[in-house]
């Protein structure tokens, strides 16, 4: 996954307290925010996952456009996001487009990391292939409709011409990464079976988590696949930058932000303090709450999902309505 670039615009100035708003289908989104608040831990942030909907890589297309845009435009103007950033490669490949001329934001897409993924192949391979003029090889692992779509080919024929490129649907990851996430009991057994053929490929050097639920379930990928053998392409940090660089979030703007988390702390340490020197009412009444930041769900209902938003910092989430 790498993040896509065309329309990418900078923010205005004058939203710079708004929130970011991180969207995917599920909670699989969660992988990129958390890489988003790791890099820039005082930026806002906001969630919205279309639950409901999930998964999205078995729906048809002429289904999907319109109702990602609807979503991503409700919660826009629920949360009144300066940016919006599409943690989701179905939605990516699919309704970037759409989702440009219908806001007014800008609008950050993920889409599979094809030319890293075949640089890093090329590099990792052996003396021994390269003279017997065998081609690099890498796996595609994502949704069905990921490793189906036109955008995915282009991008094989553009960047990978060279290489074998072995495209693996592993929809089943997808609900195991929820599981995981609300607090359910592992199931390996899952990733194993996702994995099999691909396990099997000696001369494999590469795979692209070509999902964003997939990092999550990184050291099982590495333990199946062999983590010595096999690297893993994912591309979280490379959104966090690209978030950065829209929202023009350069030296001067991470130097406030470090001023803005030293003056947070030095609050808290003397409300803290003020705690301490209260009555037990009081001082329960002073202490700072934690922060979270907001979530929004087409099934707010859902079980285990605010256990799985709060492993992320984000609020319980509430129900988004929308034109459906």
């Amino acid at each position: 996954m790498s993040p896509a670039r065309p329309g990418d615009t900078p923010a205005s100035a004058s939203r710079s307290s708004a929130p970011v708003l991180v969207f995917d289908s599920g909670v699989g989104g969660l992988s990129v925010a958390a890489e988003i608040r790791r890099q820039w831990p005082q930026l806002s942030l906001a969630y919205v996952c279309d639950n409901a909907a999930l998964p999205y890589g078995t729906k048809p297309d002429d289904w999907l456009i319109p109702r990602i845009v609807q979503v991503c435009v409700a919660a826009v103007e629920a949360s009144g996001a300066r940016a919006l950033v599409v943690a989701c490669n179905t939605a990516s490949t699919l309704a970037l487009t759409a989702l440009r001329e219908a806001l007014s934001i800008p609008v950050i897409g993920t889409v599979p990391a094809i030319k890293p993924a075949a640089a890093l192949a090329r590099a990792r391979q052996s003396a021994a292939r390269r003279e017997k003029c065998e081609p690099p090889v890498f796996a595609l692992l994502a949704t069905s409709a990921t490793v189906r779509r036109a955008y995915t080919e282009q991008l094989i024929r553009d960047f990978a011409a060279d290489c074998r490129v072995i495209r693996v649907a592993a929809d089943p990851l997808v609900a195991e990464a929820e599981r995981r996430l609300r607090g359910e009991p592992a199931r390996p057994e899952v990733v194993a079976a996702s994995l099999a053929d691909l396990a099997a490929v000696e001369a494999l050097e590469v795979v692209i988590l070509g999902c964003t639920h997939f990092p999550l379930l990184g050291a099982d990928i590495s333990q199946v696949l062999g983590e010595s053998r096999v690297a893993l392409v994912d591309s979280g940090a490379a959104i966090a930058r690209r978030v950065a660089e829209v929202l023009a979030l350069g030296t001067a703007a991470q130097a406030a932000y470090q001023q803005v988390a030293q003056a947070a702390q030095q609050v808290a340490q003397a409300a803290q303090q003020v705690a301490q020197e209260a009555e037990p009412q009081v001082a329960q009444a002073v202490q700072p709450a934690p922060r979270e930041h907001l979530a929004l769900a087409t099934d707010a209902r859902q079980p285990g999902l605010a256990t799985a938003l709060a492993s992320q910092g984000f609020a319980a989430p509430q129900a988004l309505s929308f034109d459906d």
